[in-house]
């Protein structure tokens, strides 16, 4: 190989690895910014929180043992954020976010993707055994 070919394979070698790590750091991104949306969709006020108290607030959820430890926790939580919407001229909905593991009903009765049946039936394949 000669010696501009060497250099060659080098710089395109070095755009590859650049390329990647670029669509690395923005999928990582946008990971983080979904993960924000979602936890400040699932904290009731959030939009009323600094990062720290979502944060402090999640922690918070984590540590607690029962159900019911939850549930008061969420209760004060809550009015303390009608306190502070109130403070700020802020309406907030009466009733906090739907609490769960968010599996919802795409994962019961709705239908969704299944075995179906294609042009050739159920199971489609070309016919042959």
């Amino acid at each position: 190989m000669t010696r501009h070919s060497s250099i060659a394979a080098v710089i395109a070698a070095g755009m590859v690895v650049m390329t990647g790590t670029s669509a690395l750091a923005q999928t990582t991104s946008q990971t983080q910014t979904q993960a924000q949306t979602q936890t400040q969709e699932r904290v009731y006020g959030s939009q009323l929180m600094s990062a720290q108290e979502r944060n402090e607030y999640q922690q918070r959820m984590r540590e607690l043992k029962t159900q019911q430890e939850r549930d008061q926790f969420r209760k004060e939580h809550h009015a303390k954020m009608q306190e502070r919407a109130k403070e700020r001229g802020v309406k907030l909905p009466d009733e906090p976010p739907m609490q769960g593991k968010g599996a919802g009903p795409r994962y019961g009765a709705q239908p969704g993707m299944g075995q179906g049946a294609g042009p050739r039936g159920p199971g489609g394949g070309s016919g042959r055994p």
